[in-house]
């Protein structure tokens, strides 16, 4: 009857791609919901009782109507409902497939009309149109439901893949794994979600943990602008709700093939000078193949009470890799991923539901490996490398484990509302090399000019570090929240706990790493004989008889540590008009970082996160709405920051000259000591384990940024949504290390101090956390126990302020799905500008989180502002759907994206004042000169296409679907990202300047068969 009074009537399989269309990919959701729940509210007539029934599994609400004519049911599970208006006790309209979407509300209003029907075979149903635009929203949001996922042809192998739909994401550089810049920020800003819990990086922030991709009943990407519930992010948030059994038993089995023989290969690596770096490259084996298994099923243990879901995929990858040329490597990586999910969700009465869900996610990586010599070909075997749940960098974006969550929802009363949650994850990090004949060799670099296409290799095996045993991870969290409806004020308040652990460090393969340099015209090593307290013209030419020098070094980190997170929010939904809607929030924010010994050495208290925003419903139809809102988000310091900054670490590194290098080993024989052969530490890295109280500026200001959106969605036709919306974002305060003691000195020298700050300055790492920028006091321990204030304003430090703004205009226009097609076209323009990316520092993939390299000292931050390695000003994106029969259908995701900026980097010239801490090539100065930030130019635009074709035959019930999934289709691999080191540590021209860092994955087939059943 519902459908029979609808103007135009799809099947029930195509309502409900349509329903899930409509809803998911356009901006908005209202903020007062759990994040792992949705909400159904909407109007009619006072006094009068709506009930709303989950179809699937039979749950059941019923509210009364207020006096306003509003009524709201909230903490809804995610699925289809029916909603049923009655009156006087009698049914008198409905509505069908209503979905629920994750903290999002679904209107849900009944005409006059309807209300005053007599019986509902008079009363004209129109609950199944399309949903107008929701205009209690106030952010920007993507959702992306389980039937597109189905369809849409997207790399199953991570949630980021998915979030790329949405407007203002990118991808991070290649070497932090699977990741994503959100909105201008760096790939360790972002907030991962499953059912409720935190799964992201308990270590560096850099992505999450995994989950089988058919477990995914809805993924929530949100840009920004999101309420008070969500915090510990300046990037973006991905919240994913798995799917749950129903009382219909059923489930799926599929096998998806990507075969060698359809793989395009990947491109090979070529210096600008024409010649030869790497066959294929870092990100992308040859003669790939991957396999994968998939499966889920769900049904009732007990009608309408007990629920169970699983899925699970196991994926295989196999694949040839050759390391680049001297680094003697050819290798071949297997690879199998395993994930599985169990979910039991329990309706002990309508009002009380439990729910638990099981997680595991593993990855592992077997290589069997070669030597290689370019022009002759694969040599001996050199020995194998194992890794589990770890990608080869500190940020490992591969995190993987286990993760265990409980849920609770109450509905107390119609108004009152309980939401509990409990969850931990844990995983294990494995690394092991093993050498042919027992021993492992060290690694080996290259770096002189003449030998730029012939350069000396080793007999390494795997990585040029390996990870310490026993490096492990673990999140432990609960959450409280309270909801209660009093009037035209949707009122919620929370908490949340959370405690991240970590074990962690690294350390070169066969204890150190040797590095052959150009002597050049000596300046690099007078720079250090002036880092070392000695006379510069101690130098002497005739010493390095060659030309050359080896540099011994090799950075050894190892440590425990732990953060505790808090937070608090209160939120104020408020209806004030039938046409006005206001948000006001609040959240409050606590950060400890603790070392390995369990001392505190960096804490944030009140870190408060006004949130406000607005909506106008224009017509006060649900055609046209404007909307805007306003907030500050802050960060706190990942855990990864005590490996580095307060756990022991040694980074020494000393100069010496050789006479010759071992063919086999590529070990330097003949080594002569010069004055330059005196062990200097990197960053003042020398492994005393520094003061916890000691580590960071006190009083630390947390990292956080300001925000503010402004956009409308208007309603076209029936079929068509247009939108546009305007974002701002600007970081305020940012935590990074400082590794000049030459202003804590100074002060002592002022202040009659000099010894006891020298000795305070001597016992530390050398390194402090502070905020660039502004004033900082130090802590300083000249003798245990003794602790030295150290006052200095942000120009006794010398720096800049920390700037990254970061604008953005996003334009769509959307047609809904109408049993033949669904379309949407949105082009996003986007600037990413100023001195500092955030956390990571892209430009050179540097892996330290909130340690990076470019706020050490002063020097090093000269040239820094311009367009900031995350900023790609042009992005299209095309997502559309066919569907010609009941049989056939064809899908795209196409993005079309301009590039992002190159820089040349070098050496800082002695007549600027030279390198005052060794780092060599690591200044924005090339060629003598100052070389701003992106003023090289941008790589090239990219282009890509993935297709996808499903055929669901009727001779097999469209219950067996066969696809075909095209990546990549015009297999233009194009560069991503060039190396940008422009000079060698001796001021000479780098060969490798320009050549290519990383380059879109070549193009792909992927052949599917799914059988769909029901007991």
């Amino acid at each position: 009857m519902q459908l029979k009074n609808y103007p135009r009537v799809p099947n029930r399989r195509s309502m409900a791609f349509a329903i899930g269309l409509a809803l998911s990919l356009t901006g908005g959701a209202a903020f007062a919901q759990s994040n792992a729940t949705g909400v159904i509210f909407g109007s009619a007539d006072p006094g009068s009782t709506v009930q709303i029934e989950n179809t699937g599994t039979g749950l059941k609400r019923e509210l009364t109507v207020d006096t306003s004519g509003r009524y709201r049911a909230s903490s809804l599970p995610i699925g289809e409902y029916k909603v049923t208006l009655s009156k006087n006790g009698t049914a008198v309209s409905s509505r069908d497939h209503v979905q629920t979407q994750i903290s999002q509300g679904t209107e849900v209003s009944f005409a006059a009309s309807a209300q005053n029907a007599q019986n509902l075979a008079a009363v004209q149903v129109v609950g199944n149109a399309l949903p107008a635009i929701d205009v209690s929203s106030v952010d920007s949001r993507t959702v992306i439901n389980a039937d597109q996922l189905s369809k849409l042809p997207i790399d199953r192998t991570s949630i980021s893949s998915i979030a790329l739909l949405a407007p203002g994401t990118i991808p991070a550089a290649r070497g932090y794994g699977n990741a994503l810049s959100f909105g201008g920020s760096s790939a360790s800003e972002n907030a991962y979600y499953v059912n409720g819990f935190s799964v992201t990086n308990p270590l560096t922030g850099v992505s999450s943990r995994q989950l089988p991709y058919d477990a995914i009943d809805q993924e929530q990407v949100l840009i920004g602008g999101y309420g008070a519930e969500y915090g510990r992010s300046t990037g973006g948030v991905i919240n994913v709700v798995t799917k749950h059994g129903t009382n219909e038993w059923k489930g799926d089995v599929q096998v998806l093939w990507a075969p060698s023989d359809l793989a395009q290969e990947p491109r090979n690596v070529y210096r600008t000078n024409g010649s030869l770096y790497q066959i294929g490259n870092a990100y992308t084996l040859r003669d790939r193949e991957q396999l994968q298994y998939s499966g889920s099923i769900g049904g009732a243990l007990v009608k309408d009470k007990l629920f169970f879901f699983a899925a699970a995929d196991a994926i295989f990858r196999d694949g040839y890799y050759t390391g680049p040329i001297g680094s003697n490597d050819d290798e071949h990586d297997h690879n199998k991923t395993t994930r599985w999910l169990t979910k039991v969700d329990w309706n002990i009465t309508d009002n009380h539901i439990l729910e638990f869900t099981g997680i595991g996610d593993t990855e592992q990586t077997n290589s069997t490996i070669y030597g290689y010599t370019y022009g002759v070909g694969r040599t001996d075997f050199l020995g194998y490398q194992y890794t589990k749940n770890y990608n080869g960098t500190q940020t490992n974006g591969t995190p993987g484990g286990n993760v265990y969550i409980g849920h609770y929802t109450g509905y107390i009363t119609d108004n009152f509302t309980v939401n509990a949650m409990y969850g931990r994850s844990n995983s294990p990090h494995v690394q092991t090399v093993t050498g042919a004949g027992g021993t492992v060799c060290p690694s080996i670099t290259d770096n002189r000019t003449e030998f730029a296409n012939n350069p000396q290799s080793g007999c390494t095996v795997g990585s040029s570090t390996v990870l310490a045993p026993g490096s492990k991870d673990s999140t432990t969290g609960w959450s409280l929240n309270l909801e209660y409806r009093l009037g035209d004020h949707d009122i919620r308040a929370g908490m949340d706990n959370y405690m991240l652990r970590a074990t962690w460090g690294s350390a070169p393969v066969g204890g150190a790493q040797y590095l052959y340099e150009d002597v050049g015209n000596g300046s690099v090593i007078q720079q250090r004989l002036i880092n070392l307290g000695l006379d510069p013209a101690a130098y002497n030419p005739a010493q390095y008889p060659n030309g050359y020098y080896v540099n011994v070094t090799g950075l050894s980190t190892g440590t425990s540590a732990r953060t505790a997170q808090r937070s608090q929010f209160a939120e104020d939904n408020w209806q004030i008009s039938d046409r006005w809607h206001a948000y006001i929030g609040l959240r409050n924010e606590q950060f400890t970082n603790y070392n390995g010994v369990g001392v505190p050495y960096a804490k944030a208290r009140h870190q408060l996160d006004p949130r406000l925003g607005v909506t106008w419903d224009v017509y006060g139809d649900s055609t046209l709405k404007v909307y805007a809102n306003a907030g500050r988000y802050h960060l706190g310091l990942p855990t990864s920051v005590a490996v580095r900054g307060a756990g022991p670490s040694t980074y020494p590194s000393q100069f010496f000259a050789f006479s010759g290098i071992d063919p086999t080993t590529g070990l330097p024989t003949g080594l002569t000591n010069t004055p330059a052969s005196a062990t200097y530490y990197l960053n003042g890295a020398n492994g005393v384990p520094p003061d916890g109280k000691t580590v960071s500026a006190q009083q630390l200001h947390s990292y956080y940024q300001d925000e503010y959106i402004l956009g409308f969605d208007k309603q076209l036709t029936e079929d068509w949504t247009v939108g546009a919306k305007a974002m701002y974002r600007s970081l305020k305060s940012l935590i990074d290390d400082d590794c000049d003691s030459r202003p804590l000195q100074a002060w002592g020298d002022s202040h009659g101090l000099s010894a006891e700050v020298a000795a305070g300055i001597a016992a530390s790492t050398g390194c402090w956390l502070f905020n660039p920028g502004r004033a900082n006091t130090f802590l300083l321990s000249p003798t245990p126990g003794q602790y030295l204030a150290v006052p200095l304003t942000a120009k006794d430090l010398g720096f800049q302020k920390p700037k990254r703004d970061y604008y953005m205009l996003d334009l769509y226009a959307e047609h809904q799905f109408n049993e033949k097609w669904y379309g949407r076209v949105e082009y996003t323009f986007s600037r990413s500008y100023g001195n500092s990316e955030g956390q990571l520092d892209s430009d050179i993939v540097q892996a330290d989180v909130s340690t990076t390299e470019s706020w050490d000292f002063p020097e090093i931050m000269e040239n820094t502002n311009g367009p900031l390695a995350n900023d790609q000003t042009h992005q299209l994106r095309i997502l559309g759907t066919y569907k010609p029969t009941d049989e056939w259908s064809l899908s795209t995701v196409t993005r079309i994206a301009s590039g992002t900026p190159v820089s040349c980097m070098g050496t800082r010239p002695l007549a600027a004042g030279g390198d005052p801490f060794g780092y060599g090539n690591s200044y924005f100065w090339c060629n003598g000169e100052p070389s701003p930030r992106g003023s090289v130019g941008r790589t090239p635009w990219t282009y890509t296409i993935n297709l996808s074709g499903a055929w669901r035959p009727a001779f097999f019930n469209h219950q067996v679907t066969f696809t075909a999934d095209i990546f990549n289709l015009l297999g233009s691999q194009r560069v991503t990202q060039y190396y940008e080191t422009g000079e060698t540590a001796s001021g000479a021209p780098n060969v490798n300047y320009l050549r290519a860092r990383s380059f879109q994955d070549p193009r792909y087939v992927r052949l599917g068969a799914r059988y769909d059943f029901s007991l």
